[in-house]
């Protein structure tokens, strides 16, 4: 519609300097001295809901950070969609690795550098200001209910009991999600799935005590070389996971889905660049694509122990650690296979060294049907204002909250993100380009419009 377009042209560079203040506050959920900050920046989004025409706005206490809701009833007997986002971010170390300060937004290129700036802030505040397009030129023609929580880069711990004693009030016809990422804007294409996540964290012991290395090496294992080849192990030289049972539940994929995920375009020699690695690295037998989307995965996202401080110390420490993540396919549980890795680790850990694991946290993988009401209504929103139609791909991340959400609310999600795999989520230098940001704002509108035809029909 005319009207939506220029009630964006009019305000985009409010909505930008809006997005740029939410990114200002260190909404870091991981650390504890964030606490104010996360109750601070709950308190905006509220503020930017209210401004934007929702009707009623809560901040709901969690036993950890607050959760979000807002709400625009226009009609209780019309189509309701559920958005869900996040306003909780990363923490943003290694700082000396950023080209600027992570809070501190800055502009490049006509890319925002910022922690949160994609994941997921960026994207939760084009449904608010798409919500505010809609409210403002008059044209809302469904429900809009907003959950946004602050505990999603920790793995969510307290959403499902906020979904369990408040399935009433979020009740909906389908879950809007933008925590994702599509090819580009030359390529539109939408997730169809997403992994599910085992995220574990392993203590080595040997010695009871520190040793000096020259007095005690050579006749005591060290508990980091230990580690190591444990770690080592889990992979053999065609780079397939060797944990016995951990690809028992796997739903291999038919070759019409990999002919279709084939279509998607991918440049090689781009994608080594851009990672600034001379070759790629995965299982045998499929191809990047594949290897990040339908095929499991295990990796090691943090190993430390002994003496890492400044200058030299000759020790042989006693404790040696890591953090391991495994990304799920379809099938597979998040239970299971952690059950499955830690007694694996357990059983292939030598007499020289105790073994401890634990879980940090998990979540299941979920698929979306794309001859769902809501699938096509985002593809047609998607061409609309791309040109082109979207191709469905499989997420290589994970949502935790996805099965969660369906199991509690017995509806589906729709993924519609407008990030890029290269906008560094994660890691320095987290970018979001700005005219994905506007791309967001002007197909969301769409959305709501066909999801709300296709209902009625």
């Amino acid at each position: 519609m005319q009207v939506w377009k220029d009630y964006q042209e009019k305000n985009k560079d409010r909505f930008l300097n809006e997005l740029l203040d939410l990114l200002r506050i260190p909404s870091v959920s991981a650390k504890s001295e964030h606490k104010e900050d996360m109750k601070r920046c709950a308190a905006a989004i509220k503020e930017r809901l209210l401004e934007a025409g929702a009707d009623k706005v809560e901040i709901y206490p969690t036993d950890g950070h607050p959760v979000v809701y807002g709400e625009k009833i226009i009609d209780p007997a019309k189509p309701t969609v559920l958005v869900y986002g996040h306003y909780d971010v990363q923490p943003a170390e290694p700082l000396e690795l950023w080209k600027s300060c992570p809070f501190d937004p800055t502009i490049i290129d006509g890319k925002i550098y910022a922690r949160g700036s994609c994941d997921d802030k960026g994207q939760v505040y084009m449904h608010i200001k798409a919500l505010e397009i809609l409210v403002k030129t008059g044209t809302l023609t469904n429900n809009i209910k907003f959950c946004i929580e602050g505990e999603e880069e920790v793995g969510s711990p307290n959403l499902g009991k906020f979904i369990a004693a408040n399935k009433d009030l979020l009740k909906a016809d389908c879950i809007l999600i933008s925590d994702s990422a599509m090819l580009s804007l030359d390529t539109p294409s939408i997730d169809i799935g997403v992994r599910g996540l085992s995220y574990i964290e392993v203590e080595v012991t040997g010695p009871n005590r520190d040793l000096h290395s020259g007095v005690y090496g050579g006749a005591v294992a060290n508990p980091i070389t230990i580690l190591a080849k444990m770690i080592a192990s889990l992979h053999d030289d065609n780079n397939h996971i060797t944990i016995p049972g951990f690809y028992d539940d796997v739903v291999i994929s038919n070759p019409e889905e990999r002919e279709l995920m084939a279509r998607a375009p991918y440049n090689e020699n781009e994608f080594k660049e851009d990672l600034g690695v001379k070759e790629l690295w995965g299982e045998n037998g499929f191809t990047t694509n594949e290897r990040t989307g339908i095929r499991p995965t295990i990796e090691l996202n943090g190993i430390w122990g002994g003496y890492i401080g400044e200058g030299a110390k000759t020790v042989l420490p006693s404790k040696a650690f890591a953090k391991i993540s495994a990304r799920l396919v379809p099938n597979q549980g998040s239970d299971k296979i952690t059950e499955i890795l830690i007694k694996h680790l357990e059983k292939i850990a030598p007499p020289y060294v105790t073994v401890k694991a634990a879980l940090h946290h998990g979540g299941e993988p979920y698929m979306t049907p794309i001859d769902s009401v809501a699938y096509q209504a985002a593809a047609k929103a998607m061409e609309t204002t791309f040109g082109k139609t979207p191709i469905p791909v499989r997420g290589g991340g994970s949502i935790p909250i996805c099965s969660l959400f369906e199991k509690e609310l017995g509806i589906k999600i729709v993924f519609m993100g407008f990030g890029l795999d290269s906008d560094n989520l994660h890691s320095p230098n987290e970018k979001f380009n700005i005219d994905n940001f506007y791309k967001g704002i002007e197909t969301i509108p769409y959305f709501h419009q066909y999801f709300t035809e296709m209902k009625q029909d």
